[in-house]
């Protein structure tokens, strides 16, 4: 590995960036990749498959060039709902004003304005509340035809301009997750070696294994990150957490769907949730915004980012700050010293679930779980795994031990997987003679690239025999020679 990503590498808690016009070359990802970026995000909310291609492409290059298993996350767009072009770009509006939304294109004005949701006036009931700009334009609904036609009353806001989000925080809305563009989308998708997809708007389980079995189907070894942005979601959370492979608290349209003030209990209840089921999660929105346009952070942010890390999240995200902002690579080295400097204080208090005795995995399970505590007992330096399909990973970062977690696999994509995952370093491996042999190799590994020294103890985990991967249900001590 480049000795610039391995000097980005001390830390715990991943970064993930979006790429954008501001770093979709090969130089300007690479630079990104020193910085201390982990996983890319893709935004299929803008861009073409041909740009989304050869940025793929590039990142890579990048892994091939620098040694490192740099993942990517392609984020589906979802149905994002929006007005219309407005008459001179937007129009003036006031409290107490009757607004009229159609499903029928046309310029905007005061009397007819275009909503892009076709089944808008089938969805919402009288008294239900609408907000347009992140909030900014509330709208009461007066009445619909159920059909085409919906009347809103303006409770609050002075202006309405062009394309707008539309948020409806308490509606339940009938369009499916995954649009006709998600599923074009998705199409391109699955022919890439993406590592991650994010369903958008997810409101229940059903969204998740729904994407999750059109993966299956394709052969294609993504795993899926339910983005928690609507009050729906918020309800069914727990069953969610249960069948996504990740999760992501999208900020953005969730502080306009839910009470703002809810968001720091929702962020603090959704990680802790998910640390004790074994699934990662991602924090994400406006976390370092402020530096799209300026060379440093606010202090707010500073508190933000620490405060997701002291969380116990597995990642944060940069959406806008890279992929369009002016400075990407200072943004990334800013974060990580704040993600450096609060990881030095982070204790993770969560108290793990045991494992489920009825569960197909229960003896993997008390081994994964217990090897972090082991290593804790004895001061270990490092874990040690050997991985096909993640499941050690997952469940030994889970227990956020103060040990570093190496996982050792001949599956490349895995390894760009589990860059996503909270503590855990890849490292490619393919030789799999025998369990003694393995282990030698795998701490001899660790010693070559200095994260163990003669005397450091690491607690080796796997499967014997080795030739048949069968789950883990080996653990040793071993003492560096």
């Amino acid at each position: 590995m480049h000795k610039d990503v391995m000097a980005s590498n001390h830390r715990k808690t991943k970064i993930i960036a979006t790429v954008g016009p501001a770093c979709d070359t090969i130089p300007k990802l690479m630079d990104l990749v020193k910085a201390g970026v982990d996983v890319f995000r893709l935004n299929f909310s803008h861009g073409t498959h041909e740009n989304h291609l050869e940025v793929i492409d590039n990142i890579l290059e990048i892994n091939e060039m620098l040694g490192t298993h740099v993942g990517i996350l392609a984020d589906l767009q979802g149905p994002k709902l929006r007005v219309g072009n407005m008459e001179n770009n937007g129009i003036n509006i006031a409290p107490g004003d009757i607004l009229t939304f159609v499903n029928e294109k046309c310029v905007g004005n005061k009397d007819r304005i275009y909503m892009s949701y076709s089944s808008f006036a089938k969805d919402v009931k009288p008294g239900e509340m609408v907000l347009v700009d992140d909030g900014k334009i509330r709208l009461e609904v007066i009445s619909t035809n159920n059909k085409d036609e919906v009347k809103l009353k303006v409770l609050f806001g002075s202006f309405l301009s062009s394309k707008k989000g539309v948020n409806l925080p308490d509606t339940k809305i009938s369009q499916p997750s995954l649009t006709e563009k998600d599923l074009e989308d998705l199409d391109f998708i699955l022919t890439q070696p993406v590592n991650w997809i994010a369903l958008s708007f997810v409101r229940n389980a059903s969204d998740v294994t729904d994407l999750q079995k059109k993966i299956a189907k394709k052969n294609h070894h993504a795993k899926v990150i339910a983005k928690i942005e609507k009050p729906e979601a918020i309800k069914n959370i727990k069953e969610i957490v249960k069948v996504a492979d990740g999760i992501m608290i999208a900020r953005g349209d969730l502080g306009v769907e839910v009470p703002m003030e809810q968001l720091p209990s929702l962020q603090k209840r959704i990680i802790i949730r998910c640390v004790k089921m074994a699934k990662p999660v991602i924090v994400a929105t406006q976390m370092m915004e402020s530096m799209i346009v300026n060379p440093s952070p606010s202090r707010a942010e500073v508190t933000d980012v620490a405060n997701a890390v002291l969380d116990g999240t597995d990642a944060v995200m940069l959406s806008g700050e890279t992929s369009v902002g002016n400075h990407p690579v200072l943004v990334v080295k800013e974060m990580r010293k704040i993600i450096s400097d609060a990881e030095k204080h982070f204790l993770m208090l969560v108290r793990r679930k045991d494992p489920d005795p009825q569960a197909e995995t229960f003896l993997s399970d008390v081994l994964c779980f217990n090897a972090p505590r082991i290593a804790e007992i004895v001061h270990a330096k490092a874990l040690t795994g050997i991985t096909v399909n993640g499941y050690t990973a997952f469940k030994m970062s889970s227990y956020r031990p103060n040990s570093e977690i190496h996982i050792f696999s001949n599956k490349i994509h895995m390894l760009s997987t589990l860059a996503l995952v909270w503590g855990v370093k890849g490292h490619f491996y393919s030789k799999f003679t025998t369990t003694d042999d393995t282990i030698k190799d795998v701490n001899e590994k660790l010693k070559e690239i200095g994260c163990v020294v003669p005397g450091d103890i690491v607690i080796n985990t796997g499967s014997m025999p080795l030739q048949k991967r069968i789950r883990t249900n080996m653990l040793k001590i071993s003492v560096v020679d």
